[in-house]
């Protein structure tokens, strides 16, 4: 359950996205994942600094705090992140059972300064077959394996 949102940590978020600009360091795409009311983690935007195309400010963040709590899940956490989270870092936030996300500016406002990801909204919404994007499904038998031995494995750790 979400605590009650803080509009200082989203005012954090949203400076190191300007930083993050004027510095040249990378877009202006800023985040921080908060638990029990103090700042645990935080990312910027390093796409291009770091040649990493899934090196959003969300992702750096959520990767950030689950090293600094040594946990893969960061329930209990909030996210705060200077825009609307693109699809790939929403499924981040789910991925990592964040107890919330607060944003500021809108993906609409991404968008308006070259950040559009409807295109990724549209593809989602498509059949896999009907993408622009070829996803072809091969060695189905083979690849049940892995799944097989997760069922088998007696040391696993369930997520």
């Amino acid at each position: 359950m979400p605590g009650q949102a803080n509009p200082e940590f989203l005012r954090h978020a949203i400076a190191l996205a300007t930083g993050n600009v004027t510095t040249g360091a990378g877009g202006p795409f800023g985040a921080v994942i908060v638990r029990g009311g103090r700042i645990v983690a935080e990312g910027v935007n390093s796409v291009t600094a770091g040649c990493d195309p899934t090196a959003h400010a969300e992702v750096n963040a959520i990767r950030a705090a689950a090293k600094a709590l040594g946990s893969f899940t960061l329930a209990g956490c909030e996210l705060y992140t200077s825009c609307e989270p693109c699809p790939m870092c929403l499924a981040a936030a789910y991925w990592a059972r964040l107890d919330a996300v607060y944003y500021g500016a809108r993906a609409a406002d991404a968008s308006r300064a070259g950040f559009d990801d409807a295109f990724l909204y549209a593809e989602l919404r498509k059949d896999a077959t009907e993408r622009k994007l070829p996803s072809i499904q091969l060695l189905s038998d083979e690849a049940w394996a892995s799944f097989a031995a997760w069922i088998a494995a007696p040391n696993k750790i369930e997520y």
